[in-house]
């Protein structure tokens, strides 16, 4: 369980991208903007979580560089644009950090905890203790309990997953719906 009520500015929030941001695109890759679409509410949903935590930070598998199908100034387009979408709306990113290998063992592919290390070295007053990750995988939720922090589980593209996972500490619909039960408990 997450005590909601103790979320104040000492906290991160590490978000997940792809079916949680943005709609995923079945048994594909996002490639390039005009492919990115946002979830409805996800914009007004991280302008909520920029006025509550100190730290937004995306960590997302970008297998999709390591495989060749997708290059890498599209990838760094893409969070451009997703940064200046969500700036505009009153949300803001502090970070994005990806992973392109195709290794599972590599340090940084979730859910190993390379990304989420990366963050602390970069913003040292990051405490994980007091940190969310919000994700739709399990591989995300197996990132959180890696770094040691709670975690959120959308399930917006994976409905088969088993919501009582010990992995899972909490479960929204969406980012919007976490956003506004979180507003009205601070």
């Amino acid at each position: 369980m997450i005590d909601l009520s103790k979320i104040d500015k000492s906290w991160t929030l590490f978000l997940d991208r792809d079916g949680v941001i943005n709609h995923e695109k079945h048994l594909d890759y996002i490639h390039t903007w005009d492919e990115f679409s946002f979830y409805d509410g996800a914009r007004e949903a991280i302008a909520v979580f920029a006025k509550i935590f100190s730290r937004l930070i995306v960590v997302t598998n970008q297998k999709g560089i390591g495989k060749g199908v997708t290059n890498r100034e599209d990838l760094e387009l893409i969070h451009k644009n997703m940064i200046a979408e969500i700036t505009k709306a009153g949300g803001r990113i502090d970070a994005v950090y990806f992973c392109p290998d195709l290794e599972d063992d590599s340090l940084n592919r979730k859910p190993n905890p390379g990304m989420g290390l990366q963050a602390k070295m970069d913003f040292p007053e990051i405490d994980f203790g007091k940190a969310i990750m919000v994700g739709n995988t399990l591989s995300d939720m197996q990132f959180g309990r890696n770094l040691g922090v709670k975690t959120i589980f959308l399930p917006t593209t994976r409905p088969e997953v088993d919501l009582n996972d010990n992995r899972i500490d909490a479960v929204y619909e969406s980012l919007l719906s976490f956003s506004k039960h979180l507003k009205n408990i601070q």
